[in-house]
Order: structure tokens, then C-alpha cells, then sequence
């Protein structure tokens, strides 16, 4: 079956312990090994000339290449942001502020096309709100994350486009519920393939749950915050979520990958993938 390995973590920036945290998810990355990952909250630091991120750290060694793209500048030379990394070559790439400024937060939307040897890929990581009573300004990055997807992605030309990251909105808020054809917001309707419903084992799929301990810290209930979307698919079933798990949900030694759990999801990529 061909088809295409993504993975979307939101990586916690350095909190926590983080060389063992970032051991822990380059192990898991060598083990899953996806085509494509897309990381949220990154660390890019500018000294000298020289660029360091955490995406190089988890990198280092590996055939994954990578970009990155800022979402706030947090200091003098450092950013914080979203990265794409691909086993495959990055065509090209453009990083574009999300609405929302006046919340006090600042997000964006990291664009990429990929070579695959099923064609270019079309490709997008982001990272929304994440205050519980932001879902107003959440849907206003994802009309915007839309106009985006129509704009460098139109439906019919090449492989459906493939949205993932941490939306910090669960399945039941509008927001969600629009990507995923179950509203319509000021009279548009769109539909994206929710991977964790399309590919899941049909239990509630929480990313954000209190029995990490990194994420009880916050108090909040348990939640599914994270997803990989799928624009289609076509009518040739490429771009359809087969199978789909939650990934970087256990410790190892005490110690959890992130806050967060990861989204992993085979999609078909050929028409021989058809079930």
C-alpha cells in the first residue's frame, strides 16, 4: 500500500527537562518514521550571524531536512514558531501571520510544498490560540487558514492539502466543527478529512490529558486539541487518513515527550492504495 507517514507534535518548547524530552522524540521519530512532521511551539535562536533551532536538534544526524517559521519574537534573536520537517525535498516554503493580534498572542501558518515521489505536496503547520475563551479568534485564524489552503492549494490541482498542528479547540467547537463540513460560518461550508476520525480506533483521542504530568500542571480537562486534517480526498481516494494513532503518549523513565501527545496518520498517496 503506498501512502504518506505524517506526524504533528507540539514539542513544549524547553520546559521540562528538555535534552531528555528531545532523546525521547527523536527516538520516536526514528521509529515511526514519517515523511513529513510538523512541530509546534520551536525555538529559533539568531546569534552571530548563525541560526539554532530546536528543529536542528532533532534533526542532527538524520536525512530530515527542515524550515521554520515565526510566530512571535520572544527576545532579542529568538523566536518562537512552527517547523515543518520532511524526508523529502522542501520545494518551497512562506510563513503567514494568522489573524488575532489584539488578543495578545501573535500565530501564524507555516506553508510548504514537498517533492514526494507521488508529486509536490502541499503542506501546512500551524499553531492557534490557546486561551478557552479565544474560540472567536480561533475562528477567525481558521477562515483565514482556509483562504490560505484555497489560495496555494485549490481543490482538484495535485495532492489534497494536508493542515495539521495544535488547534487548541476540541472536536465540539465551531471552529472545528467548520473545518470538518458540520457548520457553516457566515454562509461557507468546507470539509476537511479529520485523520483521527477517518483513521482512528473510535476512542475520544485525547492530545492534552491529565494523566501526563506535564499536562495536569494546567488544570485542564482532557481534551483532543491536535489534529492532521486531509483536504479531500479526491475522487481517486488519494488523501484519505488509513490509519491513524496517538503517539508520544507514555514515559520512559519518568520522563513524557512533550505535554502534549503527537498525531501519527498513514494517508494514501496512489490509487493503488484504495482499500
Amino acid at each position: 500500500m503506498q501512502c504518506l507517514r505524517a506526524l504533528t507534535l507540539n514539542i513544549w518548547h524547553r520546559e521540562a527537562p528538555w535534552e531528555l524530552r528531545r532523546d525521547l522524540i527523536r527516538k520516536g521519530i526514528s521509529e515511526l518514521a514519517p515523511d513529513f512532521i510538523g512541530l509546534q511551539e520551536v525555538l529559533e535562536l539568531q546569534m552571530g550571524g548563525t541560526r539554532q533551532s530546536q528543529a536542528d536538534q532533532l534533526t542532527e544526524g538524520t536525512a530530515y531536512k527542515h524550515v521554520f517559521g515565526c510566530a512571535q519574537e520572544m527576545g532579542p534573536g529568538l523566536e518562537f514558531g512552527n517547523a515543518l520537517l520532511s524526508k523529502h525535498p522542501i520545494v518551497t516554503s512562506e510563513t503567514i501571520r494568522l489573524p488575532g493580534e489584539e488578543s495578545g498572542e501573535t500565530r501564524s501558518v507555516l506553508y510548504a510544498r514537498l517533492d514526494t515521489p507521488f508529486g509536490e505536496v502541499p503542506v501546512f503547520v500551524t499553531h492557534l490560540n490557546w486561551k478557552l475563551h479565544h474560540g472567536a479568534v480561533r475562528i477567525r485564524q481558521v477562515q483565514r487558514l482556509v483562504e490560505l489552503v484555497n489560495e496555494r492549494a485549490p481543490i482538484g490541482e495535485g495532492f489534497p492539502a494536508i493542515v495539521m498542528g495544535d488547534f487548541n479547540a476540541e472536536p465540539e467547537s465551531d471552529e472545528i466543527r467548520w473545518l470538518r463540513g458540520h457548520a457553516t460560518l457566515e454562509g461557507q461550508s468546507v470539509f476537511f478529512a479529520d485523520a483521527w476520525v477517518h483513521g482512528g480506533n473510535g476512542t475520544p483521542g485525547f492530545t492534552f490529558d491529565r494523566r501526563n504530568p506535564y499536562a495536569a500542571r494546567s488544570h485542564e480537562p482532557p481534551r483532543r486539541l491536535d489534529y492532521i486534517f486531509v483536504r479531500g480526498p479526491d475522487s481517486h481516494f488519494i488523501g484519505e487518513p488509513l490509519r491513524t494513532k496517538i503517539v508520544f503518549d507514555s514515559p520512559e523513565g519518568g520522563v513524557w515527550a512533550s505535554d502534549h501527545f503527537g498525531l501519527f496518520s498513514e494517508i494514501s498517496a496512489a490509487i493503488s492504495a484504495v482499500p
